[in-house]
């Protein structure tokens, strides 16, 4: 991508986290309050019971865990496209709230990790993530002020406006800041979306505003193209693509004015994870190492011009939502040399009721696994968590209750018993982490079949929502 020496945004080369704070969650003590470890854990060190070597079936129902393997495959998968097609990655760390996974893909080459919120700031800053994209508006005067006084060379935070009450707030709490500056990225939307200026004037003016105050300085323009279509269907795509052709055209316009902070790289980044590919296909034109001038991004002033995206549920991947809609999953790329994510989350459940013909009742409910983006998927049935199992072939999730599901089964040609072990494929792990504390990383899910080693008990993942 070009020289880093003039760069004050920086690279993938230069991001980080603090390993020995994310390493110290290695320390902390198994109790009552971490559903997934069983009583007898209780008292020793995540560490010393991962070294202990325990595996599935020393686990309790029910579980969520995860494929380390699957997970490893995904981070090198999205990292060598991305390094193939020049952009930058940012993934959303909301999605799993996981500093050690964090520390996975930054480690994998992410410029940095988007968050959402400032508890989740707070989260970054305190496992020392150097270089954070705040992919909303600050708007509560607290929240500005903290930000204002803990951001540093440690601790880079860019941040997003969408309208001019917004930058007027801002600069009203930060005049209580002296010297105090927020890097900005002005933010289009697009309408029925979520947040952002509905108009390209619209983002101009704010641009402008951001441009013209004392303690912000324009850095970059961006959104949010997820919001505007949920399928991959030419009439969802074409209001994808053309929301992102907007977005770029105001960056081209921005250039033009030169409301960009002199000396500062910019930054165009849009992209979750289900339409990254058309993200780099049309702001790829973006990307500018300094060097080109106007006509390439670029600025008479050599400033870099980096496109980001910000896909956060690629590590994890599902079974479900981005399984059907994922780039890697359709438009014949999986055929093509582009093989698809894994799935890397189950949800692990045990039958404890049988009340009719056809019916089980697990123990799993909306507590325990995201409904929101499709029901769980059935997928093995064995005797005993941890054991062989077979594929469970017909066999639906009805209902999801709080703490059970109705597991619905012709038995003419399957039969199930209570205490039997459901193997659970799921969607949208933005809503499943939220609902576990502790997470099991196993070594390999993939042969529920013949589970050999493949089931010990690799990691144990602590998450902060």
């Amino acid at each position: 991508m070009g020289s880093t020496t003039t760069r004050s945004l920086g690279g993938a080369e230069n991001s980080g986290i603090n390993s020995v704070r994310v390493d110290g969650l290695g320390l902390v003590e198994l109790g009552w309050k971490y559903k997934s470890v069983p009583a007898a854990s209780h008292g020793r060190s995540a560490a010393d019971y991962v070294a202990s070597g325990v595996s599935l079936g020393d686990l309790q129902t029910p579980l969520l865990t995860l494929d380390a393997a699957a997970m490893d495959s995904n981070v090198e998968r999205m990292a060598r496209w991305c390094a193939e097609k020049g952009v930058l990655l940012a993934p959303h760390g909301k999605t799993t709230m996981a500093p050690q996974m964090w520390r996975a893909q930054l480690d994998g080459g992410a410029w940095g990790i988007t968050l959402a919120n400032v508890s989740q700031l707070r989260v970054a800053h305190a496992f020392g993530v150097r270089r954070v994209m705040l992919a909303n508006s600050l708007t509560d005067p607290q929240a500005i002020n903290w930000l204002a006084n803990t951001q540093g060379p440690d601790f880079f935070v860019v941040s997003w406006v969408d309208s001019l009450q917004t930058v007027a707030l801002q600069e009203l709490v930060l005049d209580a800041v002296p010297g105090s500056v927020l890097d900005i990225i002005v933010e289009l939307g697009g309408e029925g979306g979520r947040t952002g200026v509905r108009s390209i004037s619209g983002a101009l003016e704010v641009a402008r505003a951001v441009h013209a105050s004392k303690h912000l300085r324009l850095v970059g323009v961006g959104g949010y193209e997820g919001s505007l279509a949920h399928t991959a269907d030419a009439g969802a795509l074409a209001t994808v693509d053309g929301y992102l052709s907007a977005l770029k055209g105001l960056h081209e316009q921005i250039l033009a004015e030169e409301l960009y902070a002199p000396g500062v790289d910019r930054i165009v980044t849009a992209g979750g994870s289900a339409y990254f590919d058309d993200v780099v296909s049309v702001l790829a034109g973006c990307v500018s190492d300094g060097t080109q001038g106007d006509e390439a991004g670029g600025s008479a002033g050599g400033e870099r011009v980096d496109v980001i995206i910000r896909s956060g549920a690629y590590m994890v991947h599902d079974d479900g939502f981005y399984r059907d809609i994922s780039p890697f999953a359709r438009g014949g790329q999986a055929t093509a040399g582009q093989p698809p994510f894994a799935s890397a989350m189950h949800a692990w459940a045990r039958v404890v009721s049988q009340p009719e013909p056809g019916l089980a009742i697990l123990d799993a409910g909306k507590r325990d696994m995201p409904v929101d983006e499709g029901m769980p998927e059935p997928q093995f049935l064995g005797s005993e968590l941890g054991g062989s199992m077979v594929a469970l072939a017909g066999a639906s999730i009805s209902a999801v209750n709080d703490q059970h599901c109705f597991l619905r089964f012709d038995p003419a040609t399957t039969t199930v018993n209570i205490g039997d072990v459901v193997r659970l494929g799921l969607s949208h792990p933005c809503t499943a982490f939220d609902k576990w504390t502790l997470i099991p990383v196993l070594a390999s899910t993939a042969n529920p079949g013949s589970p050999g080693t493949g089931y010990q008990v690799v990691d144990l993942i602590h998450t902060f929502f």
